[in-house]
């Protein structure tokens, strides 16, 4: 486990496992936006969806289990290196007289991750950790049909988006990808994937919120 400490100790290393602890991440979340999309099929799509999710048995705790792993993996590694780069900032507190070389939305990389984390315990709580007993379509029209549940699951729908859209564009600068020519594609490729999770996602509150008939 040598190698493991040596690369954790250096910036480089955390910055790598950020970027591949992120990429899995990403890509987990774009499933789970595209499984989500059947409700838009109607009540029997979504339903067929969550039976084949339930057949996978014993392996689903298991997909979970690792997939805790990685995002604890993502949050300790994010904490290090903040404290890191707020510890080595030569002018910590003269705000308004430091120029900061990095972007407003690679600053708030960390804030935007705190409000994430308190996003997945929303959702985990309201629709993982759910009764059983109450099928999918229901249990999403009983939750995001109310204003509150609606809003705060739109606000937290919009904070991935964000967070992905700076967070993809950071893995492929760490990848060394940031050339003049591929450099605007990446951010359009980066934006287009933000933007299609906002969408996936953000609609299903939205529906269920102000269609009375949607997944009925």
């Amino acid at each position: 486990m040598a190698w493991l400490s040596r690369t954790l100790s250096s910036s480089i290393g955390k910055k790598a496992v950020m970027a591949a602890s992120g990429a899995i991440l990403a890509f987990f979340v774009l499933i789970h936006a595209l499984g989500n999309s059947f409700s838009y099929q109607g009540r029997e799509a979504l339903l067929n969806y969550a039976g084949h999710l339930h057949a996978l048995g014993p392996l689903v705790p298991v997909l979970e289990l690792l997939l805790a792993a990685v995002f604890l993996v993502h949050i300790g590694t994010g904490l290090l290196l903040f404290l890191e780069n707020r510890a080595a900032r030569p002018c910590r507190y003269e705000v308004h007289r430091c120029p900061s070389a990095t972007s407003l939305a690679a600053r708030t990389m960390p804030y935007s991750g705190l409000l994430l984390l308190l996003f997945l315990v929303f959702h985990l709580l309201r629709f993982r950790l759910a009764p059983p007993d109450l099928p999918l379509p229901d249990l999403l029209r009983a939750t995001l049909a109310q204003p509150a549940n609606a809003v705060l699951y739109l606000a937290g729908v919009a904070t991935l988006a964000l967070h992905a859209n700076h967070g993809l564009w950071s893995i492929w600068q760490t990848l060394g990808i940031d050339h003049p020519k591929l450099s605007p594609w990446l951010k359009s490729g980066a934006m287009g994937f933000s933007l299609a999770l906002a969408v996936l996602l953000g609609l299903i509150p939205i529906l269920c919120l102000l269609n009375p008939n949607f997944l009925r």
